[in-house]
């Protein structure tokens, strides 16, 4: 069936544009205002694009790059350069300027867009080490201003860029577009990874199209009513193929640049449908938890029985009815009220959390995959929730358990390889042409699949005893006093921790209890703080096995960061950079 030309991507995104012209295909804020983008305006962008491109030579599988937070000039220039059979190469909006350069020469990048005046500043640094690229384009036409007083010779605006189309290159253009076909590279994506050089996941229009085929398989049907809020990065897979979907579909993508704006942009949007990672919904269930546990003991016992029957999912009842008018809706409504589907990627779901959302009535999507598998694997069935599993298969994709256990994925979806690596692609298969996923798992019975670790993760504490990091940071770090921590054990006689507490939540705390401190170094040290720490990782890791619980932390004033190099742009951890920056801190936890 994905073999078919109308799971092309690109043949599908023009079809909507005729079938939907004066409906909105995209909607951004400006000036604290929405403003929307007809289909037609779309497309009429996409083509002009397209054509400027072409002026500037680029060849078919040619590739150019995006820097750049989401806004729409990025779905533009993608889909501009995909209909002239061009590669897209995405860079994270956060990377720094030597992690860009290592991107721009290993994928031989011709012209690079930018977006804010952080992404051109990073490009303009390493711009004469990059010896095949040509122009730097600024995507917010109001960057250029900031920059011409350098009057550097590579970088022109948007406007300035657009005005090369030339009618003289349409015959070109309608011919890369008749010759189009599946085996095409779609995208290259550098994968940040926990140790050593990016590779660049190779992504072909077949993939992408096996991916449109399995969701129309196996999620709740998505029309041009639907309107998605996209915040997560498009440099990533799991929100590019999603957005992709949703235009394949006919529905509207909401841009939204800020991630802090995310609660206003729910009220201000409404969305149906938007990608989320688990630390969205950790502080959603932190927050509500916190202040149910402040309220009056009737209000309380409300709250816990609202919950208690919305997770029996008996909806027709009246007592579902009841919960729902006291409670539950009150509770979706802080999701704008009209969520149908919120797909969740990016790490394990604490199972608590997403047993709680399911009972409010969110209907959250937990899949499993990764960049080299065009995102989705796996992701929860509508009707058998299983809150611990990562879900069931998606159509058509085949996976098994291999050796020690690790879950090996065959299929449509699966990547081509890894750009100008040979040896890392043949490495990264199993002779029988398996993707080796490097995580543990299990299924179960009714065919549930189960992560149980990162194989590569796997801590051996100096006592013999496996600790798996991720499942201990996913029980604690759902505390609303924490931000991120770090898991140490690995040849250590007990489990340690490094902790960076949420300063919002927790400078709110010693306000409360009118502590005083000069800055975030003396607050985490202060013997209150510790104590409060103390109680609550005691209280969270109650379930953990004794040889799992951490017996020392050290709570640190400042957080982990992509800068630093201490965690990837999609959030996990660079475990050996942290273990070396912070060599005293853990010695002294052992001591």
């Amino acid at each position: 069936m994905t073999n078919q030309p109308n799971y092309h991507l690109i043949d599908q995104v023009r079809r909507r544009a005729e079938q939907f012209a004066s409906k909105t295909a995209l909607r951004y804020k400006s000036q604290q205002i929405w403003q929307d983008i007809s289909w037609q305006s779309f497309q009429q962008s996409v083509d002009q694009f397209s054509l400027a491109l072409l002026a500037h030579g680029i060849e078919v599988q040619q590739k150019i790059a995006i820097f750049a937070h989401n806004m729409p000039q990025w779905t533009i220039a993608d889909f501009g350069a995909l209909q002239i059979r061009a590669v897209t190469v995405p860079i994270y909006a956060t990377n720094t300027a030597k992690q860009a350069e290592f991107i721009l020469n290993h994928a031989d990048i011709r012209i690079l867009f930018v977006g804010d005046h952080e992404q051109l500043e990073a490009a303009l640094e390493v711009a004469d080490n990059c010896p095949l690229l040509e122009k730097i384009v600024c995507m917010k036409s109001q960057e250029i201003g900031q920059i011409r007083p350098l009057a550097h010779t590579k970088v022109e605006n948007w406007q300035e860029f657009l005005a090369y189309a030339s009618q003289d290159k349409q015959e070109e253009l309608t011919q890369r577009l008749a010759d189009k076909n599946l085996s095409d590279l779609f995208t290259l994506i550098y994968t940040s990874g926990t140790t050593g050089e990016p590779k660049g996941v190779m992504l072909d229009y077949a993939n992408i199209a096996h991916q449109l085929h399995a969701h129309d398989l196996a999620l709740p049907k998505i029309d041009e009513n639907d309107v998605s809020l996209s915040f997560l990065p498009f440099s990533h897979i799991f929100e590019r193929a999603w957005v992709a979907y949703v235009l394949y579909r006919g529905a509207t993508v909401c841009y939204l640049e800020d991630t802090n704006e995310v609660r206003n942009a729910l009220n201000e949007v409404k969305p149906t449908l938007m990608c989320a990672v688990p630390r969205l919904y950790e502080k959603m269930y932190s927050a509500i938890w916190d202040k149910v546990n402040k309220a009056p003991i009737h209000r309380r016992a409300l709250f816990k029985w609202a919950i208690s029957v919305g997770e029996k999912k008996r909806k027709n009842t009246l007592s579902y009815k009841l919960a729902d008018k006291l409670v539950l809706n009150k509770l979706r409504a802080l999701l704008g009220g009209r969520i149908r589907m919120m797909p969740c990627g990016g790490a394990k779901l604490e199972p608590t959390i997403g047993k709680f959302f399911q009972a409010i009535g969110v209907n959250i999507k937990l899949g499993y995959g990764m960049t080299e598998t065009t995102a989705t694997v796996s992701c929860w069935a509508d009707e058998q929730f299983e809150p611990n599993s990562i879900g069931r298969l998606m159509p058509n994709a085949e996976v098994k358990i291999g050796e020690n256990n690790e879950i090996l994925v065959r299929g449509g979806m699966v990547m081509r390889g890894y750009y100008k690596r040979p040896e890392e692609t043949a490495l990264a298969f199993t002779e029988d042409g398996f993707l080796k996923t490097g995580d543990a798992g299990e299924f179960d019975a009714q065919g549930n699949l189960y992560i149980t670790d990162r194989i590569k993760e796997l801590m051996k504490t100096s006592n013999g005893k496996y600790i798996a990091p991720q499942y201990i940071e996913g029980k604690i770090g759902k505390d609303k006093f924490i931000e991120q921590i770090a898991i140490i054990a690995d040849a250590k006689k007990y489990v340690s921790a490094l902790i960076v507490p949420c300063f919002e939540s927790l400078e709110e705390y010693a306000k409360q209890l009118n502590i005083k401190y000069q800055d975030r170094m003396e607050l985490v040290k202060h013997s209150e703080i510790v104590q409060l720490f103390e109680k609550r990782i005691n209280e969270l890791q109650k379930e953990l096995a004794h040889f799992e619980q951490i017996k020392k932390f050290t709570l640190l004033p400042q957080a982990f960061s992509v800068k630093m190099e201490e965690i990837t742009p999609t959030l996990k951890l660079r475990r050996k950079v942290i273990l070396e920056r912070y060599r005293k801190q853990i010695e002294s936890m052992y001591k």
